[in-house]
């Protein structure tokens, strides 16, 4: 565990996502679930690494501009 995130965790403060340097570095089109417009929309997003090791999209609703997670597929 990095000294950031231990100085995060005793804050109370949830750690940032883990990227690899290629990651984020383009942005692509994803559709998602916006859970205050309450329908699928298409987002322009950045694809990170969750906690859990797990691939994401995330991005904003183009419409309300609420935070969008998207899980995707794992890497073959």
């Amino acid at each position: 565990m990095r000294a950031i995130d231990l100085v995060r965790r005793r804050a109370g403060e949830r750690a940032a996502p883990q990227r690899s340097p290629k990651e984020g570095a383009d942005m692509a089109d994803y559709e998602g679930y916006c859970v205050k417009c309450r329908e699928k929309r298409t987002f322009d997003g950045q694809e990170v690494e969750l906690a859990n090791g797990r691939r994401a999209a995330q991005g904003s609703c183009p419409t309300c501009g609420t935070k969008m997670n998207r899980i995707l597929g794992k890497k073959s």
